[in-house]
């Protein structure tokens, strides 16, 4: 009998009476998983960060080599890719390997709203320093290991939680994971949901933020670039943005040379492995080991709830500050651009880009969009890399040797 009641002590069904906060986190998976499979919400992110939430949560006993945050573990050997920030280069590559430049090359005025979508990154960082520094029982400026509380402190975390406006799941937890780890998940979590709702938080600020008229606009398609511009912007690109911020050098590095694999037209097999096989299997890991890093004992805490409201807060300011840009730009050209499409300007690709172009045939069934937005759209994965890379040298300049 003695054997048994062990058992039973040491069973799932006994350990989450003392852990009933994982609960919570338990029903927090399974709506992700309900809004990826039900509605569709970016169901290759929200499905693996989902069910890593479940599993993260499920009880287990303490020194029994399973959980995520236990040394050895096999869970905790997979999140070495996040910690370490291996698993997001490798997604840029095969992104890089997805994406077409095109509409930047033949549009360079409109890498601007790109440019201007990641004001959203640094006033919420100036944001998140102030409450940090108001409210300092939320955390921000208390780094858990040491327990003391430090302005650098308050940087890193408010670098990571503005980050998030870039709508950039794999720069958002690159950055994270150099300055604010223990803040990984909360982070991460709060990047891919915005990534995920972008249908749902962007169409009501770019209505408030233009009139009919501008919704109106049409713009003509744009011209499509030689081969040899193609095979040039990847080279001539990763130049001149690691020149501007070389820290930026692992994510826009690994994101131009996937990009040459597919525009260079002898290395499609490579292009083709880097697009689909490559990008899914990191993509399973990264989003299994970021959701089972949110185990409730650090994850439900209050800086998690200041870093979901502020994450909506920059992406919501991102979104404004590429269609008030637009506009901005229109009072100099002939040529009129729909600021509809600065919307476009965070990293979401191509999610924001089709919203662009979905709110705008709302207005016009007959006006297309979408190739004139992915020029701002796949900008802002270029911008929110270099803002990432500004951010890091920019710490060393404030703290040297940190």
């Amino acid at each position: 009998m003695e054997p048994i009641l062990k058992y039973l002590e040491s069973s799932g069904f006994n350990l989450i009476l003392h852990n009933p906060l994982n609960l919570i986190m338990i029903v927090v998976g399974c709506i992700f998983i309900y809004l990826a499979v039900a509605k569709g919400f970016e169901p290759l992110l929200l499905v693996p960060i989902g069910f890593g939430i479940v599993l993260g949560n499920l009880p287990f006993e303490e020194g029994s080599n399973i959980g995520i945050y236990e040394t050895g573990s096999v869970l905790n050997i997979l999140y070495g890719g996040v910690t370490y920030g291996v698993y997001p280069p490798l997604i840029f590559l095969g992104l890089g390997a997805m994406t077409d430049f095109s509409s930047i090359i033949s549009q360079p005025k409109l890498i601007l709203l790109g440019a201007a979508a990641q004001i959203g990154i640094f006033l919420t960082l100036l944001i998140a320093v102030f409450v940090g520094s108001t409210f300092p029982e939320l955390g921000l400026m208390t780094d858990p290991t040491t327990g003391q509380t430090s302005v650098e402190r308050l940087i890193r975390s408010a670098s990571s939680i503005g980050i998030i406006g870039g709508a950039d799941g794999p720069t958002a937890i690159f950055l994270t994971s150099q300055f604010a780890p223990d803040l990984l998940g909360a982070i991460a979590v709060s990047a891919y949901s915005y990534m995920a709702l972008v249908p749902v938080i962007q169409p009501p600020v770019m209505r408030l933020l233009t009139t009919k008229q501008e919704r109106l606009i049409r713009m003509p398609p744009p011209k499509s670039p030689s081969r040899i511009q193609r095979v040039l912007f990847p080279i001539g690109a990763s130049i001149v943005c690691i020149f501007i911020a070389p820290d930026a050098l692992p994510l826009l590095g690994m994101l131009f040379f996937g990009n040459l694999l597919k525009e260079s037209g002898v290395t499609e097999r490579l292009a083709n492995t880097a697009r689909n096989a490559f990008i899914d299997s990191v993509t399973i890991l990264l989003g299994v080991t970021v959701g089972a890093s949110t185990q409730a004992s650090v994850f439900l805490q209050p800086q998690s709830v200041v870093i979901f409201v502020m994450g909506a807060f920059s992406f919501a300011v991102a979104t404004a500050a590429g269609v008030l840009f637009a506009r901005f730009m229109n009072l100099f050209l002939k040529e009129k651009i729909n600021p509809l499409i600065g919307s476009a300007g965070v990293s979401a690709v191509p999610h924001a880009a089709r919203v662009s172009q979905v709110v705008g045939q709302q207005e016009d069934p007959q006006n297309f969009l979408i190739m004139q937005a992915l020029a701002p759209n796949v900008a802002g994965v270029i911008g929110s890399a270099i803002a990432a890379g500004v951010l890091l040298s920019s710490l060393r300049v404030m703290f040297p040797g940190a």
